[in-house]
């Protein structure tokens, strides 16, 4: 009997035909376990993974391999995105028993849950092997199989272990992080270390902070090339917009072609934030894309932000996405073939497989003549037209309470910046005033999601799918991501719910995630009993939940004026600062937060009756520095408490500038406030 049909998870509904009785993860199917006296498979996978692909169909679709599962094991399927805690602390074991990880991960354990074995992707005659090894070692010698498991919990235990060394995360450490950075930059290629090769989005926006305070041009010069690198690259959808997850090699050529919804969010705040500090229209090009991208291909409308788009098309990596010359002539006709040919560099060899190539970018359109990049636009839209008559991957669209927390705050800094660089009417400017429109649509919908759905009782809830909230209990990375998501709402709309709805999500963090010596656990205090209590400080893929709560406990601080949440930032943060010292490429959100902290960091309140036209409010969000928070309203309006106390100035707007709360006089002059945020 297979147990998945009723799942909200789509990579687990992927599998819920299989031969294999799955069950999903629950205290029945451990309690089933015990009962039979055999061990669990516990399969973790997620469904844009193209190996999760590949082992279902060797693998779970094969009638052996079913049987012998059936017959020996209680086997559990689970959705990664879905329980980040169950993943987390058997992706420890698994690296602390091989050296490595990833996606699929496969795990046996006793019926309690104590890991004993682990590995990753198994083709089929070895995991048929596998099994029958675990089988008999099972029946014939349990004493050990155990004792090693208890070793596994135990190195697990110490890998997640909290209350260790703290250090304030000051000016050296931040500038000595940078450095590290600048020694481990790639200076031909962008980006670090080589193949694959993941977007550095947090690394870079750390690095674009760490510029606009300290003026440092090494810093702005590494993002700057590995912003067009990686635009100009395979990685990059040069059609449609939208970051592949990762680059098969070191220059950006080749992706893993799954698009991921928390890439793409933090890849658009990395662009828009280079957009808004260098006026690049590189970056302003691939921010708009990118902003579009998620609102036309990931959004759902009335819900939020799907998790993802499949790396493969009916099986095939690169289906939709890879062209041949003779492919693009039959598209545009011969002459405009030969120019996207040159433009995309499309070779009769290919950069791909079969001869395909991925389009990357050879030219440096954005600055060319009108009549070019008009031509260059032209032949997208064809080909794209063209592409879009090919199969299309499949989008998994389980909404991720945190990664729909990242794409919120993203959209409301492209707003905000997209808003300061209005142009005269041209065909791009009604482009770009057409994606606004769509994005900030998408973005009130994920986050009313997020505000009416996900959260019950108080409690933030993981994931949904078609409007209906998932089992699964919201993680420390949910309830930071959506606390600083509603902060940033809160700075866009003046609306004081927000505010408020964040307030309440940090107060549940503080009093259910909180562990010893200023840290945080990844899961709550009431939250089901794993063999390991997961509590992992780095920056991964995503912010780890310490991270991103840190950065919304700073921005409510501001926002709010209470102290006790900066308070509370500090702490978190000296827990993670020996690390930023000495691997930031795993820190970078959090080094980013501390240049915020370093910086103020400064509250900006502008009393206006414009709040969307005042130049006021356009000079303090073209200028803000690193982490700063700007709202702008009428005085004393309900629910802004920045905007409290602060009346006009001789009937004219005024800019109110605090930095730790310490507060300037108020200006009432564009140079003026400018003078005070420089």
């Amino acid at each position: 009997m297979n147990r998945l049909v009723d799942a909200t998870s789509p990579y687990l509904l992927q599998h819920a035909d299989n031969p294999v009785d799955w069950w999903p993860w629950t205290d029945e199917a451990f309690a089933e376990a015990k009962r039979r006296d055999v061990p669990v498979l516990i399969s973790v996978g997620y469904a844009a993974c193209h190996w999760c692909h590949v082992m279902a169909h060797e693998s779970f679709e094969n009638e052996q391999v079913a049987a012998l599962l059936n017959d020996n094991f209680v086997s559990i399927k689970v959705d990664r995105e879905e329980r980040p805690d169950v993943d987390a602390v058997y992706m420890t074991a698994t690296q602390a028993m091989t050296g490595q990880g990833g996606w699929p991960m496969t795990v046996i354990a006793a019926p309690d849950g104590t890991p004993f074995f682990c590995g990753t992707y198994f083709p089929r005659p070895n995991f048929l092997q596998l099994l029958q090894s675990v089988t008999t070692a099972w029946r014939e010698q349990r004493e050990a199989v155990v004792r090693q498991g208890a070793a596994v919990v135990e190195a697990i235990g110490g890998a997640q272990a909290v209350g260790g060394p703290t250090a304030p995360l000051d000016a050296p450490l931040l500038d000595a992080a940078a450095g590290r950075l600048a020694s481990e930059y790639d200076a031909t290629n962008g980006g670090f270390g080589g193949a694959p090769k993941f977007p550095p989005h947090m690394n870079l926006l750390f690095l674009l902070r760490h510029h606009q305070r300290t003026g440092d041009p090494r810093s702005l010069e590494i993002t700057r090339h590995t912003a067009e690198a990686m635009a100009r690259g395979g990685i990059y959808d040069q059609l449609a917009g939208g970051f592949a997850r990762y680059s098969v090699d070191a220059h950006w050529t080749v992706p893993h072609f799954e698009k991921m919804l928390y890439d793409n969010a933090l890849l658009l705040r990395l662009y828009t934030q280079l957009w808004r500090l260098t006026g690049d229209p590189l970056a302003r090009r691939v921010a708009r894309d990118t902003a579009r991208f998620l609102a036309d291909e990931l959004h759902r409308p009335g819900e939020g932000f799907a998790s993802a788009l499949d790396a493969d098309t009916e099986g095939v990596e690169g289906l939709t996405y890879a062209w041949t010359p003779a492919q693009l002539v039959e598209a545009l006709g011969e002459e405009d073939g030969r120019f996207a040919a040159d433009l995309f560099t499309v070779t009769d060899d290919g950069t791909f497989e079969h001869g395909m190539s991925v389009l990357r970018l050879a030219r440096d359109v954005d600055d060319a003549a009108p009549e070019v990049r008009a031509r260059w636009q032209q032949v997208v839209g064809r080909l794209l037209t063209a592409r879009d008559t090919r199969p299309q991957p499949a989008r998994d669209d389980k909404v991720v309470a945190a990664w729909n927390g990242l794409a919120i705050t993203a959209i409301v800094e492209f707003l905000q910046v997209a808003a300061l660089y209005a142009a005269p009417r041209d065909e791009d400017t009604n482009l770009m005033d057409g994606v606004t429109i769509v994005a900030e649509g998408a973005m009130r919908d994920a986050a009313e999601l997020l505000a009416t759905v996900h959260l019950v009782d108080g409690r933030l809830r993981r994931v949904s799918r078609d409007g209906r909230v998932g089992e699964p209990a919201g993680v420390l990375e949910d309830y930071g991501c959506v606390a600083e998501a509603f902060c940033a709402l809160h700075q866009l709309t003046g609306e004081g719910r927000w505010l408020a709805l964040a307030g309440e999500l940090l107060d549940t963090a503080l009093a259910r995630f909180a562990a010893p010596g200023g840290a945080f656990y990844d899961t709550a205090d009431d939250a089901e009993r794993l063999v390991a209590r997961p509590a992992d400080p780095t920056d991964n893929a995503t912010p780890s939940g310490r991270s991103a709560l840190i950065a919304a406990l700073v921005a409510y601080s501001a926002l709010t004026g209470e102290t006790r949440y900066r308070e509370a930032a500090e702490a978190a943060l000296a827990t993670v600062a020996p690390i930023v010292g000495q691997h930031p490429r795993f820190t970078g959100y959090a080094a980013m937060v501390g240049e915020a902290l370093l910086s103020g960091p400064y509250e900006i309140a502008v009393v206006t009756d414009d709040p969307a036209g005042d130049p006021l409010v356009a000079a303090a969000r073209r200028h803000a520095p690193p982490g700063a928070v700007v709202v702008a309203g009428q005085p004393d309006q309900p629910g802004v408490p920045l905007l409290a106390d602060r009346p006009l100035v001789d009937g004219r707007s005024a800019a109110y500038v605090c930095r730790g709360f310490v507060c300037q006089r108020p200006v009432t002059s564009v140079e003026e406030l400018v003078a005070e945020l420089g």
